[in-house]
């Protein structure tokens, strides 16, 4: 997916249309309007990791659902370096996807996040359903994923430090 996809038809697709649709409204006032679209957060004291990775150091970490579904991710300084560039860039507008240029399939990125950890992923997939037991509606961001790709940020010239996950997970996990 890039900036011009149509939203999705999930319960997170239409909040983040209600969202978008309330942002645009500051463009009534001669206000750019910039509409970020975060990818999964990936930080050293939080976000996607802080619950993800304990698994792995227990030596269970496991893909999600069937594991084929897109992993689409941020380094959190790639993210903090985009919000910087987009103030900069005045004539950027609209929606903008703040995500790595390489996004992964779920079963990869369980394979590298083994690597960096230097744990074996040798579990079967957690199943969708108990996802959707424990986490209820927002299981979907895990089970369903999307590959979304940073299209109008390489335009306009944006270089990431972290570029693929591999990089973006030594940088935060390796001491």
């Amino acid at each position: 997916m890039d900036e011009g996809s149509p939203p999705g038809e999930d319960f997170l697709a239409h909040v983040v249309s209600l969202w978008e649709s309330e942002a645009r409204n500051a463009q009534r006032w001669g206000t750019r309007a910039v509409l970020c679209r975060f990818g999964i957060v990936l930080g050293k004291k939080g976000g996607a990791l802080a619950n993800i990775v304990p698994y792995f150091k227990r030596y269970i970490g496991a893909p999600f659902g069937k594991g084929t579904q897109w992993f689409s991710w941020i380094h959190e300084k790639d993210l903090a370096e985009i919000i910087l560039f987009l103030l900069m860039h005045t004539e950027i507008d609209g929606p903008v996807n703040c995500t790595a240029p390489h996004p992964v399939r779920n079963k990869e990125m369980t394979k590298i996040l083994g690597e960096v950890l230097h744990r074996p992923t040798f579990l079967p997939g957690i199943p969708s359903f108990a996802l959707r037991a424990a986490l209820g509606q927002s299981a979907d961001i895990l089970v369903k994923g999307q590959r979304v790709l940073p299209i109008k940020l390489k335009a306009f010239g944006f270089g990431h430090r972290f570029p693929t996950l591999k990089q973006a997970l030594e940088n935060l996990l390796v001491f």
